[in-house]
């Protein structure tokens, strides 16, 4: 058995798991609501205050299935109570970030200002020039914000210029050596 998909989740006390036809779920807590219909062939259980995550057979697709559900279910509890946060780095002479209303402005060496803007579920904090806090409350959309953020100025590996994540290594590179 999955070793993820049979543990159990434990639901805190200001949360609330709402299960409907189709294994559509609903998780609400203090800071908001998350939904996502799971695949059918995997059993939700909702007993008093744990959450359990069961799978019909033993096949591969059922096996990755069912630690793939659990983990889900088990983001959308953290999300709704925690919530999540990824911290990214500026790099370079001239770059710098700061926040405008709900607009990331960002100056990458570009002869033009980058700008994003806040989506949905979607918070920026800049509380220095080169740091980036992005937060919210699915994981799964502040990974895909702060990948697109990245993107704008990827790091490059001979200087270490852009935009990395604050826990990422960039490898470094040796310039050309002089002409012999």
């Amino acid at each position: 058995m999955s070793r993820i998909g049979k543990a159990p989740i434990d639901i805190p006390q200001d949360v609330v798991i709402d299960k409907a036809e189709g294994n559509a779920v609903t998780v609400s807590g203090p800071k908001g609501t998350l939904a996502r219909t799971f695949n059918p062939e995997i059993g939700i259980n909702v007993d008093g205050r744990t959450v359990t995550v069961t799978r019909p057979g033993d096949g591969p697709r059922l096996r990755a299935l069912h630690g793939l559900n659990r983990s889900l279910l088990y983001n959308m509890v953290v999300g709704v109570t925690e919530g999540f946060k990824i911290e990214l780095e500026v790099n370079g002479v001239g770059y710098r970030a700061t926040k405008e209303g709900n607009k990331l402005v960002m100056n990458l060496g570009y002869s033009h200002q980058v700008v994003v803007e806040e989506s949905g579920g979607i918070t920026i904090d800049v509380p220095a020039p080169n740091k980036i806090v992005i937060n919210g409350i699915d994981k799964q959309a502040v990974g895909q914000f702060a990948a697109e953020v990245r993107r704008k100025r990827p790091p490059e590996p001979y200087k270490g210029k852009g935009i990395k994540y604050a826990d990422e290594v960039i490898r470094r590179k040796e310039g050309k050596t002089g002409a012999k």
